[in-house]
């Protein structure tokens, strides 16, 4: 497994490339925005994209979806919850901090716990409420990886202060459920750089 992080979009959200190096199969973690640098780049790589999985729905996860979709006709999936946020720019946030409303129909749901098995890697979603009401983590357990969304930073955590988030759902979420993964998880986050389990469990100071 080969991943790839682009930081993308107004805000900076890293988005990722996860790919199969011996199929050439990939997926891609959350779609902030869709430069032509990043098409070219899975074109370039001879890379065949199987699916997009969003971490949730506010409007720096998803806004790039559209154009995306136009050049690679792949499969997007979300955790249910965060049905009505990808379709309400309200509750998204692209109407009221960008001014831009936009909204995303199509997705295919997912639930806590589903397996899903793509480019030849077994992803378990990880329902993390707390950022949002729907947002979650997906973990390849034979990596050793998390891609964590905006639930868990280096130090940090998301913000709450959004419509459906809630503070102690997400520390909750986290001490829960993110940590009774194995410390040596490394943890791909939405923003900032990367972490692991053993370093949030000991210095974050919000947990």
């Amino acid at each position: 497994m080969k991943i790839e992080r682009f930081v993308l979009g107004p805000v900076g959200t890293n988005c990722y490339i996860v790919r199969n190096e011996e199929t050439m199969e990939c997926f891609i973690v959350d779609m902030a925005a869709c430069p032509a640098e990043f098409i070219s780049h899975i074109r370039n790589a001879g890379l065949r994209v199987k699916a997009v999985l969003l971490t949730h729905g506010h409007f720096d996860h998803i806004m790039g979806l559209d154009g995306f979709l136009k050049e690679f006709a792949a499969p997007v999936y979300v955790c249910r919850e965060e049905a009505e946020m990808l379709e309400n720019p309200q509750l998204n946030s692209s109407a009221s901090m960008l001014g831009q409303p936009y909204t995303f129909t199509g997705a295919k749901y997912l639930i806590n716990g589903e397996i899903l098995d793509l480019a030849g890697m077994k992803i378990q979603v990880i329902q993390t409420p707390g950022h949002t009401s729907g947002g979650c983590c997906y973990y390849i357990a034979e990596e050793h990886a998390l891609f964590s969304g905006d639930t868990l930073f280096r130090g940090s955590v998301g913000r709450t202060d959004l419509p459906t988030g809630s503070m102690s759902e997400l520390v909750n979420s986290i001490r829960g459920k993110l940590f009774a993964l194995p410390e040596e998880t490394k943890v791909y986050p939405g923003h900032m750089e990367e972490t692991d389990i053993a370093y949030e469990k000991k210095y974050n100071p919000f947990l």
